[in-house]
C-alpha cells in the first residue's frame, strides 16, 4: 500500500554541501538474524493452539471513508481492511523486508535488465476473485493505467513506481504476467499490493466512488459482509484457497482514542491501539503492578465543607462526620478503581517499536533558521538519548535514539549516520551560533538581568538569550495540544536544552486538526514535533520528504512532502540513483549516503521510534503490536 495515506494519518532552499565523515556509522548488527523482541509482540500461537470460530472486535479511529487504498482519503483503517480481503503480492516480515506471498505468487523475478527491466510474476493458479475469476494480467494492467498519473480523472494519492512501467502483458505461460519498465525501478516489489480487480480500476467513476461503501469483489481469507456508520464486518471467504481463517468474523469498530479505555473496561473490544495513559492503566492492573496503599488521593481534593462553623463537641462531631464522609468517598473511588483493574486484567499490553519516527522539524525557509549554522546549532543542543529514554523506558523498550531518517533500527542496512551532523555538544552549538553572528548578552545591565535565569532543576544560572544586532533568538515551537503527554513533555525538554545555548522557544499548542494543515504544510513554524511512518521502500518513499523544493511558475515553492523546506541537489541525485539501481546492496548504500547528507543539512532531526502500544485480550493469539510485520489475518484467533 502507498505510504502517503499513513503519513497523512500520522500528521496530518538548497543546503550548503558540507564535508562528510566516512559513512561507517553504527549498524544494527546481523542483518539476517532474528528480529529483536522490540520488533514485534503478537503472542504467537500455532493454528492447532487456536480454536476455529469466534468474532474479534478491533478498534479503528473511524470507519474508513473509502476502501480504495490508492485514494487520498484512504487511512489506516483502509489499509487494515485491504490486508484482510485483497491480494498482497509481497508482505513484510518483522524487519520490514518484502516477502513473496505464496498465497498469490509462485514466483516474481527480474528476468531482464537490458535493454529494459522486465519482471515476470507467476501467479498461484488457485488464486481467484470472489466472483470466481482468476487473478490475471488484465487486473495488473487496469491498476497500472489508473495509477500511472497520466489521467486526471482518477483521484489517486500518488503514482510512484507505476509511472515507470512501459507495458503489461500476459506471460509466455499460463498464470504469468509480464511487466516491462520504461525506467529501472529498484522498489518493484512495492507495486500491486494491494491488487484490486479490474472492474474497480478500469473506470474513473468506479475508482473514485465505487469503493466508498464496500468492496463487492475481493480475494483474501476474509470478505466484506457489512458496512455501517461505525463498523465494518468481515466474514470468512468461502472461495479462499489458503489456510482457512480461524475467526468466523473480524469486526472493525470505530472507537476514538479517548473512548478506548472505557470500551476496554466494558469488554466491548478485543484489540485496540491505546495511548500512554491507557497503557499505564493496563500495566497497573496486573497484580504484580499494584500501587502502594494510600497512593490514590481523595478525588475531590477537599479537606472539608467550606463555611461550616462549629465549637467544642460540635466541632469534634463535625470532624468525625467529615472523616467518615471522606472514607466513604475514598472507598467508592477505590471500589471503582478495583473494578476497573479487574476488567483491564483481561487484556495484555503488547509493545513494540512503531515503524515510524518522531522528528524535530527545523523550518529552513526564512529567518534565523535559513542559516545552516543556526540549524546545526539547534540540532547539536539536543540530547536525543535523553528524549528517547523519556519516551521508551516506561514500556521496557530499547532507548537508543534513532540515527537514520530512511531506515529504522530493525531494517536491513540500518546505520547511524548522525555523525554527519555531530553529537550533542553545548560548546560546539554556541560556537556555531557565534559564527552566525548570534552572541550572548545585551547592551545594558538591565537587559542582561532579564535574560539570565536560574534553572529550577540544577540551580545553575542559564545563559542569556543570544542576540544579533540587538534582536533575541526566539523560535516558535509548534506542538499538537491533543497528542498525548509524551510529545508535550518532549517539547518542554527540548525547550530547556535550547535555553542552555541561549535560544528561547515560544511553545504554541494547536489542535491536531489544524496542526498539520495550518502550520506544518504552510510553513508557519520554526520548530515542530511530528512523526513520519517508516517504509520498506525508502528510495521511493523517502524522496518526496527530503527532495529539494522547486520554484513554481507563480513564484511559490513546490515542497512535495518536505515540510522543513531543506534540501540539496546532491540528496536528490542520490535518491534518483538509488531508485534505478537494481542491485539491492548498492541501492541501500546510495540511500545511506543520502541519509548522511540529510543529517548534515540539519532540517530534520530523528529522535526515536515511538512505542506501539496495543491492548489485546489475553485469549487472542497472533495479534498485537505487529511493528513492521504484515498481519496474517487467517492465523488470528482465540486460544483453545
Amino acid at each position: 500500500m502507498s505510504i502517503d495515506k499513513r503519513r497523512c494519518a500520522v500528521l496530518l532552499a538548497a543546503g550548503v554541501l558540507l564535508p562528510l565523515p566516512a559513512l561507517t556509522g553504527c549498524s544494527s548488527g546481523d542483518d539476517d538474524g532474528p528480529p529483536s523482541p522490540a520488533a514485534r509482540d503478537i503472542a504467537p500461537a500455532s493454528r492447532a493452539q487456536t480454536a476455529p470460530g469466534g468474532t474479534l472486535r478491533w478498534a479503528l479511529d473511524a470507519r474508513p471513508a473509502t476502501f480504495n487504498a490508492f485514494q487520498t482519503s484512504a487511512d489506516t483503517g483502509t489499509e487494515r481492511i485491504a490486508g484482510a480481503v485483497l491480494p498482497a503480492l509481497h508482505t513484510l516480515d518483522a524487519r520490514g523486508r518484502p516477502q513473496r506471498n505464496g498465497d498469490y505468487l509462485e514466483s516474481a523475478e527480474v528476468v531482464s535488465r537490458e535493454p529494459k527491466q522486465v519482471v515476470v510474476y507467476k501467479l498461484n493458479p488457485k488464486a481467484v476473485w470472489s466472483d470466481g475469476r482468476p487473478l490475471g494480467a488484465e487486473d495488473f494492467s487496469a491498476q497500472w493505467k489508473a495509477l500511472r498519473g497520466t489521467e486526471n480523472a482518477y483521484w489517486t494519492a500518488r503514482n510512484a513506481g507505476y509511472d515507470r512501467i512501459a507495458r503489461i502483458q500476459p506471460g509466455e505461460k499460463d498464470h504469468e504476467v509480464k511487466v516491462t519498465f520504461a525506467k529501472p525501478y529498484t522498489d518493484w516489489r512495492s507495486l500491486f499490493t494491494p491488487l484490486y480487480p479490474k472492474r474497480m480500476m478500469s473506470n474513473p467513476a468506479v475508482f473514485n466512488a465505487g469503493a466508498r461503501k464496500g468492496l463487492p469483489v475481493t480475494s483474501g481469507p476474509f470478505m466484506v459482509r457489512a458496512v455501517k456508520d461505525t463498523s465494518v464486518t468481515l466474514v470468512r471467504n468461502p472461495t479462499w484457497w489458503g489456510d482457512r481463517a480461524r475467526l468466523n468474523r473480524l469486526v472493525f469498530e470505530a472507537v476514538p482514542a479517548g473512548k478506548r479505555a472505557a470500551a476496554l473496561v466494558d469488554g466491548t473490544l478485543d484489540m485496540a491501539e491505546v495511548d500512554r495513559s491507557t497503557a499505564r492503566r493496563i500495566q497497573a492492573a496486573e497484580p504484580a503492578g499494584k500501587r502502594a496503599a494510600g497512593a490514590r488521593l481523595h478525588p475531590s481534593g477537599k479537606a472539608g465543607a467550606p463555611g461550616l462553623e462549629t465549637h467544642g463537641q460540635d466541632a469534634a462531631d463535625a470532624t468525625r462526620a467529615r472523616a467518615e464522609a471522606e472514607r466513604a468517598d475514598a472507598g467508592k473511588a477505590q471500589g471503582v478503581e478495583r473494578s476497573e483493574a479487574v476488567a483491564l486484567r483481561r487484556y495484555a499490553l503488547r509493545t513494540a517499536l512503531d515503524p515510524a519516527y518522531t522528528q524535530l522539524a527545523i523550518n529552513g525557509t526564512k529567518g534565523p533558521l535559513a542559516d545552516e549554522r543556526v540549524r546545526r546549532a539547534v540540532a547539536r543542543a539536543i540530547d536525543r538519548q535523553a528524549l528517547a529514554k523519556l519516551v521508551l523506558k516506561p514500556f521496557g523498550l530499547p532507548t537508543e535514539p534513532l540515527g537514520n531518517h530512511l531506515l529504522m533500527s530493525e531494517q536491513k542496512g540500518y546505520k547511524d549516520h548522525s555523525g554527519a551532523l555531530g553529537g550533542p555538544d553545548t560548546q560546539a552549538a554556541q560556537s556555531l551560533l557565534a559564527d552566525a553572528g548570534w552572541r550572548p548578552g545585551g547592551s545594558s545591565a538591565r537587559q542582561k538581568s532579564v535574560d539570565g535565569k536560574t534553572d529550577e532543576r540544577s540551580g545553575r544560572a542559564r545563559p542569556g538569550v543570544v542576540r544579533k544586532k540587538g534582536r533575541p533568538l526566539v523560535l516558535r515551537f509548534v506542538v499538537p495540544s491533543d497528542s498525548g503527554g509524551s510529545l508535550r513533555a518532549v517539547g518542554t525538554r527540548i525547550g530547556r536544552m535550547l535555553e542552555e545555548i541561549g535560544v528561547r522557544t515560544e511553545i504554541t499548542k494547536v489542535k491536531s486538526d489544524s496542526f498539520f494543515k495550518d502550520h506544518i504544510a504552510t510553513g508557519k513554524y520554526d520548530l515542530a514535533l511530528y512523526s513520519w511512518p517508516a517504509s520498506a521502500y525508502p528510495a521511493t518513499d523517502g524522496r518526496p520528504i527530503y527532495a529539494k523544493p522547486q520554484p513554481a511558475a507563480d513564484g511559490s515553492l513546490v515542497v512535495e512532502q518536505n515540510y522543513t523546506r531543506v534540501g540539496t541537489d546532491q540528496i536528490d541525485q542520490l535518491f534518483d540513483e538509488a531508485l534505478t539501481e537494481l542491485d539491492g546492496g548498492a541501492s541501500r548504500a546510495l540511500v545511506g549516503r543520502a541519509d548522511a547528507r540529510i543529517w548534515a543539512a540539519a532540517g530534520s532531526i530523528p529522535l526515536y521510534q515511538p512505542p506501539q502500544l496495543v491492548a489485546v485480550r489475553k485469549t487472542v493469539g497472533n495479534a498485537g503490536a505487529f511493528g513492521f510485520a504484515t498481519p496474517r489475518y487467517q492465523d488470528i484467533g482465540f486460544r483453545k
